[in-house]
């Protein structure tokens, strides 16, 4: 099965390479002039998982991923390549409208893979692309919940350990508890940044569906979805690329650290919405905590792909439920698993991982999840 759509935001076909139709520099070259040509940015993950991204020139507006060209990059700088064999092909995957320049310009979310079209150091992607194929009768619907924390500027290339809010001579601000989705000088720190982050992932085409002031001083989270499938990866990635655009412009750094400051201090999550269309229908509950009994079952290995320093996250404190423990519950933010009060209510809807990091990888996240989902579901409901 491949998938192939046109609309902004949406996914290109993942069974194959897509080989491009532009021409590149055999349609530029006799051009007189560029006016009339438009410009992508190519967005791909390092080694690290971190978004980085070059700039083409195309002869004419893109319409789905498929018409943009293959491209490359140098490897050996990005930790993906040696510098002998330096170069890493970035495929098209996903489209969206460029909200920093306008007009017909395009962001181009694109895969990484080796010169033997293998996926590169940092690619998990294409494995992710798989399961979502294998398991695609049970339509999954993903959405999540992605908190950062803004940080004051450090010195040029390096990571800032301060986040906004917290005090010059070193001191702590005002204990928790004013700054969740609040307003006001001293506790909506950095709304301006959230405002256009949400802005522009709206104009890119983004499926942004909310956000709000966290719990620690300079928190926020914004969420994505629900999305279908593999497009779960795209849009969170493109999320937190424009984030990161956003700070850049507006002098403060971002961070997706799990525990970006030590103490009595909330940690930074990505919670994942999940369901497939049993869990949808009528009587869905009981496959919820069918498929909440096979995640207790294999806790470990989730916690594995959930993203890196997650120990110093989930303690049990903070809204977590430690990292040696499996639990789920109604309501329970303290708990590995939240079910949400209306699904029991209803007896049918989703279930929330609380467990994946701010920095974990979203297509490793929903690739394990719907992993697990799908092997469980073949056997009969554990009720």
């Amino acid at each position: 099965m491949s998938e192939t759509l046109s609309a902004w935001g949406t996914t290109a076909t993942f069974a194959r390479p897509a080989v491009g139709k532009d021409g590149g520099g055999s349609e530029l070259g006799p051009k007189n002039t560029y006016s009339d040509c438009v410009v992508a940015e190519y967005i791909w993950l390092d080694a690290a998982g971190v978004t980085r991204s070059k700039t083409k020139t195309l002869s004419k507006k893109p319409v789905s991923p498929d018409d943009c060209p293959m491209w490359n990059f140098d490897g050996s700088s990005t930790e993906q390549a040696p510098g002998s064999d330096s170069e890493i092909l970035l495929i098209p995957r996903a489209l969206f409208k460029d909200p920093f320049r306008g007009g017909d310009n395009v962001m181009v979310m694109a895969e990484c893979v080796t010169p033997d079209m293998k996926p590169a150091i940092g690619n998990h992607r294409a494995a992710c692309a798989a399961v979502m194929e294998k398991y695609g009768a049970l339509d999954p619907w993903f959405g999540i919940e992605q908190e950062y924390t803004l940080m004051k500027p450090a010195k040029y290339g390096e990571l800032s350990t301060v986040p906004l809010g917290f005090n010059e001579d070193g001191s702590e601000p005002a204990a928790q508890g004013p700054y969740y989705c609040g307003a006001g000088c001293g506790f909506g720190i950095g709304r301006s940044i959230a405002d256009v982050h949400y802005a522009k992932c709206l104009l890119a085409g983004v499926k942004i569906a909310g956000m709000n002031a966290e719990v620690m001083p300079g928190q926020w989270e914004f969420q994505v979805g629900p999305c279908k499938g593999i497009e779960m990866g795209d849009h969170l990635h493109v999320a937190r690329y424009i984030m990161n655009r956003v700070t850049e412009d507006m002098g403060v750094q971002v961070t997706y650290s799990p525990k970006p400051m030590e103490g009595d201090w909330n940690g930074a999550g990505c919670h994942t919405n999940f369901s497939i269309k049993q869990m949808r229908a009528e009587g869905g509950y009981e496959v919820i905590e069918h498929v909440c009994k096979a995640f207790g079952a294999v806790a470990k290995e989730h916690i594995a792909e959930y993203g890196e320093g997650n120990e110093k996250r989930l303690t049990g404190l903070h809204e977590t439920c430690s990292i040696n423990e499996f639990k789920y519950g109604v309501a329970d933010r303290g708990a590995s698993i939240r079910i949400p009060r209306e699904a029991w209510l209803n007896k049918k809807g989703y279930m929330e991982d609380r467990r994946p990091a701010a920095n974990c990888d979203p297509y490793r996240v929903t690739s394990r999840m719907l992993k697990t989902t799908g092997e469980c579901m073949s056997k009969p409901l554990d009720i």
